[in-house]
């Protein structure tokens, strides 16, 4: 017998994309983005949401990360979290992907990117994006996951 999908057992997926150097999160200017690493935090994440599938990705990569919303972007039970990084800031690309797809994109930022320096202070995927969280710290992927869940 196969086993259930997501959908047959109405578990809700989302899906977390980070983008360039948050894969250093808990080393990378610990005072701006928090002492705790993201893979400590998936853990805690996964704990607190255990009704929820959590798949996580993060790249470096813009194509990589183009490839993933791509990837789960028409699912219908399905919802993304990204952190796009500095690529928020100048990526048309994959704001253009955000746009192609049809699942809900909330964007999250770890810090304030408006009492940060000028250029972090506009995003060009905000607006592909159903809702924007920043400043929060790692806590802004739980309010993002919430928002999916209870959307």
């Amino acid at each position: 017998m196969a086993p259930m999908s997501n959908e047959a057992m109405g578990k809700k997926k989302v899906v977390i994309i980070n983008g360039p150097n948050l894969n250093l999160t808990g080393l990378r200017e610990p005072e701006i983005y928090g002492k705790t690493g993201f893979q400590e935090y998936i853990g805690i994440l996964k704990q607190k949401f255990t009704d929820t599938e959590i798949v996580y990705f993060q790249s470096n990569s813009e194509g990589a990360i183009i490839d993933e919303l791509h990837k789960y972007g028409f699912d219908t039970n399905i919802g993304i979290v990204l952190n796009a990084g500095a690529y928020s800031h100048y990526s048309i690309a994959i704001a253009d992907a955000i746009r192609a797809i049809t699942v809900p994109v909330i964007e999250v930022h770890l810090s304030n990117i408006y009492s940060r320096e000028e250029y972090r202070h506009n995003s060009v995927t905000a607006p592909a994006c159903k809702g924007i969280i920043a400043g929060f710290g790692m806590q802004g992927y739980e309010l993002a996951i919430r928002a999916i869940i209870n959307d």
